[in-house]
């Protein structure tokens, strides 16, 4: 027969592994609250302070792609850890277009009821509208339409925030330098992501192609290119205008102008800043 004490020693060294384990959550639950009170209770803005990247904020596939980046160019989504590669160079003087609109503006600028964002025409640092409820719903239909032909669209990257953008377009130019990093990510309130009608798209399933150039070539790509536009969306930043939008090319990039704008937009062929002569 087991002594009473045995079996107390034994019920000791059975609780002992609870009671480490409980010990260890008090103290990363009691780190957390500490961490975020230090962050002014922003969730968001105390993960980025732990070096963690949320760069896809609004996205159906529970968050965070990536790979390599592309040979050309890829806007706000590099893997982190990883350097860019090394990108063919363009001639971009013609789309220098921080120079000259370095002040942020008090009010956002519109041309003919169109909100623009861009090198030339900032946003305020305190323009924070989320993601747009109309464009989120044209999306909602396109990817509809899209799946009847077997595409399983998502927008894996819509609004975000000025300060995420300080965050991330830093990271990119301590990674790159500014030079570089103004050729694929906006710089602070520059960003199209800021005005909650960009989106960027890609292909349920097929993360290599997110914000990646490979994007256009797929059929997906090609479905979206083709008929974005019919939903108010029109591509950004199209092949071989590097020149005039001052980013490269982004096929998995875009920008919500009402079904109205969009078709004359795309049967043009050309850019907002060309529509509107920006």
């Amino acid at each position: 027969m087991q002594s009473r004490y045995s079996l107390l020693s034994r019920n000791k060294k059975k609780k002992w592994p609870y009671f480490v384990s409980g010990s260890i959550a008090v103290v990363l639950i009691g780190f957390i609250v500490i961490w975020v009170g230090m962050n002014d209770w922003n969730i968001d803005k105390s993960i980025a302070a732990l070096g963690i990247s949320n760069k896809v904020e609004e996205t159906v596939i529970e968050e965070k792609v990536a790979g390599p980046v592309t040979e050309e160019k890829v806007e706000e989504t590099p893997v982190v850890g990883q350097p860019l590669e090394k990108v063919e160079e363009i001639d971009m003087s013609g789309a220098k277009g921080y120079e000259g609109h370095e002040t942020l503006p008090e009010v956002p600028t519109y041309v003919e009821g169109v909100l623009i964002a861009s090198k030339k025409y900032p946003l305020p640092s305190t323009y924070a509208p989320g993601e747009s409820k109309e464009a989120r719903e044209a999306f909602e239909r396109m990817a509809a339409e899209a799946a009847l032909s077997g595409y399983d669209l998502v927008a894996f990257s819509s609004y975000r925030s000025f300060d995420y953008q300080v965050q991330l377009y830093e990271r990119y130019v301590n990674n790159d330098g500014q030079e570089e990093a103004d050729r694929y990510s906006a710089r602070p309130g520059y960003s199209e992501h800021q005005t909650g009608l960009a989106f960027d798209i890609g292909e349920k399933l097929f993360e290599e192609h997110f914000a990646r150039v490979s994007f256009g070539e797929t059929e997906a790509g090609k479905w979206v290119a083709a008929n974005a536009h019919k939903y108010g969306f029109v591509m950004r930043y199209p092949n071989g205008k590097e020149k005039i939008t001052g980013y490269m090319y982004e096929p998995w990039h875009f920008r919500y102008i009402g079904e109205d704008l969009a078709p004359k937009v795309y049967e043009a062929g050309i850019t907002l800043e060309e529509y509107f002569d920006l």
